[in-house]
């Protein structure tokens, strides 16, 4: 929380928001200096200068060559960019580094796009495997594949008679007969997330995440608590490679925050780190025990330090749109049955919580200063959503909390003017409409996939957009589940163009300033932490990234192949391609 002084000026106002008493006082010789670039600042005129000085690990100065030149002494390292564009270190405002991390350390996992390529993968496994031995995708996703369909329970055990196989898509999933048999699942087994035949009653291999538990799976290969430290250490080196230099863990508990503050003790974390904290009751009765867990703990949202810090108190709503488990305002529909295996002409969803109990956890964390984060897929569970924070408004205003909802992937008009009005976040992966806005506007038709992703009309009504990648399996960073490179994704918010080449409401595209301030400042914005970071200005950590292309002026098809060529945590060089020389 920023707490504004009675009376104060512009100059004092400036020294206040930086935090730093000298940043208004003659610039420090620098230790570091970026001479002769396009440095984009992302300052509130978006001012671009020609150079940038680094001290103690802080940006002391912009401005001309001439100007930042005077700050140099005999120790200083100087770096001539020859005309490279220089960006704030871009924040992911959700992916999931610790499965990411750990996800291709046996094998690499495939990145497969029609249903012949699946079979095709797992009659290889089938191959290789001993009989009885499970094959398993850790994150398939049947509305990515060219058919835009699942494979049949026949197709599956035709591919594999003799090894269980579970194709895992986060909330809902595909089994196949050798799979039901090792569970031990029949046509009497009672749970809600397995799937019948309407008719004959016989199982369809479909499954939700319900009954994921059901399944009998081998257990996960243990990992020394080093081999977990070295996993993710590597994992966020290929963020830095990017240009990434703040990542928002989105789903985690206070061990994961120990164990990032363990990696920077231990001078191996290069990138700052958000941690959300996921509370996961069963009932209504664990989640009021929950809930005095957490008025109890000494720590809440900020608590940390610049590298590592407790992020937002989150729950998960609903489930998913790859799944048909998005919570929607109307039924998914008849295509929507067909892909998913819903035979309920009623069917909208799945809904985790009732009004009551989101109520209970919202109106918890607006007490307790917690900043408060929902995963909400569906536009059914975004208007439960909003009716829940514009009650708890009433009571405990929510303008300034920065709460936020993510994914939340449809935005009406009414949703738009509620987080505008209450200052709520939007915190949404755009690669999700790169790769899946066909399917969403095949399912769920014209109409409908108007409120999908609806950037410009967001950006129009005042909603501040955070811009992540919930990545979380595989290591490429434009073939993984999900694609989390960030300039791929201010592409297809750009141009609005999708996997499959469609133009898909093109109105709805933003201009390029906004999609790097959605990864740069307004993500800064999201943790409290706009003094500190998102933009090049005097007294911010110098986190900065030297890119392959001149973001604001390279040919648009161009945008989603830049690379990071340097980036730089305070004031560290943490990865180079070599290209830029050092003096």
């Amino acid at each position: 929380m920023i707490i504004k002084p009675k009376t104060i000026g512009t100059w004092t106002l400036s020294c206040l928001f930086l935090g730093i008493a000298w940043a208004c006082n003659s610039s420090p010789k620098a230790d570091l200096i970026l001479i002769n670039g396009k440095i984009v600042t992302v300052d509130q005129q978006f001012s671009i200068v020609e150079a940038v000085a680094v001290s103690n690990g802080k940006i002391t100065s912009v401005g001309t060559n001439v100007k930042i030149r005077k700050l140099a002494d005999a120790g200083t390292k100087i770096i001539d960019l020859k005309g490279k564009t220089v960006i704030p270190g871009l924040i992911d405002a959700h992916l999931h580094p610790e499965t990411a991390s750990v996800s291709e350390l046996e094998s690499e996992i495939p990145d497969l796009h029609t249903v012949n390529e699946l079979l095709e993968w797992i009659r290889s496994q089938a191959g290789i495997k001993k009989q009885g031995e499970w094959i398993i995708h850790p994150k398939l996703f049947f509305t990515r594949l060219k058919e835009l369909r699942q494979p049949t329970l026949a197709e599956l055990d035709q591919a594999a008679p003799h090894n269980p196989v579970f194709l895992d898509g986060s909330f809902g999933g595909m089994i196949n007969s050798a799979a039901i048999k090792a569970s031990g699942l029949t046509e009497k087994t009672v749970n809600p997330g397995i799937l019948h035949e309407k008719r004959s009653g016989k199982l369809t291999g479909y499954i939700r995440a319900s009954a994921f538990a059901l399944l009998k799976l081998p257990e996960k290969k243990h990992l020394t608590y080093e081999e977990e430290l070295d996993a993710l250490q590597s994992m966020i080196l290929r963020y830095n490679r990017l240009g990434f230099t703040s990542l928002c863990s989105g789903a985690g508990d206070f061990r994961n925050f120990m164990v990032y503050r363990d990696l920077h003790e231990k001078n191996r974390l290069t990138a700052r780190i958000f941690q959300n904290i996921w509370i996961n009751p069963d009932t209504i009765t664990t989640l009021k025990m929950t809930l005095d867990t957490v008025r109890a703990w000494k720590f809440t949202t900020g608590y940390g330090d610049d590298w590592v810090k407790i992020g937002a108190l989150k729950i998960v709503l609903d489930g998913g749109i790859l799944t048909g488990t998005a919570y929607l305002n109307r039924p998914w529909g008849d295509r929507a049955g067909s892909i998913f295996g819903i035979e309920d002409t009623s069917y909208r969803g799945v809904l985790n919580y009732s009004r009551e109990e989101v109520r209970l956890v919202v109106k918890t964390a607006a007490e307790l200063n917690w900043k408060f984060t929902a995963h909400c897929t569906g536009s059914g569970g975004m208007e439960l959503l909003m009716d829940v924070f514009n009650e708890v408004n009433r009571e405990n205003p929510l303008q300034g909390k920065r709460f936020s909802v993510i994914h939340g992937n449809f935005f009406s008009p009414a949703t738009i003017q509620t987080l505008s009005q209450l200052g709520i976040y939007a915190d949404l992966q755009p690669a999700w409409f790169y790769k899946d806005a066909d399917a969403m506007r095949y399912i769920l038709g014209d109409e409908r996939i108007r409120n999908f992703h609806p950037y410009n009309s967001m950006v129009k009504g005042g909603v501040i957009i955070s811009a992540g990648s919930d990545h979380m399996v595989k290591w490429d960073a434009s073939t993984s589940i999900n694609p989390y490179h960030p300039f791929l994704a201010m592409w297809t918010m750009v141009t609005r163009t999708t996997e499959r080449s469609s133009v898909i409401l093109p109105e709805e595209a933003v201009s390029r300033e906004e999609a790097l301030k959605m990864y740069t400042i307004n993500n800064a914005y999201a943790s409290f932490e706009e003094a500190l970071k998102g933009s090049i200005e005097p007294g911010k950590l110098a986190d900065m990234a030297v890119i392959s292309e001149d973001f604001l002026a390279c040919p648009a098809d161009r945008i989603k192949e830049i690379q990071s060529e340097m980036t730089i945590v305070g004031g560290k060089i943490v990865y180079s391609s070599g290209i830029i020389g050092e003096k």
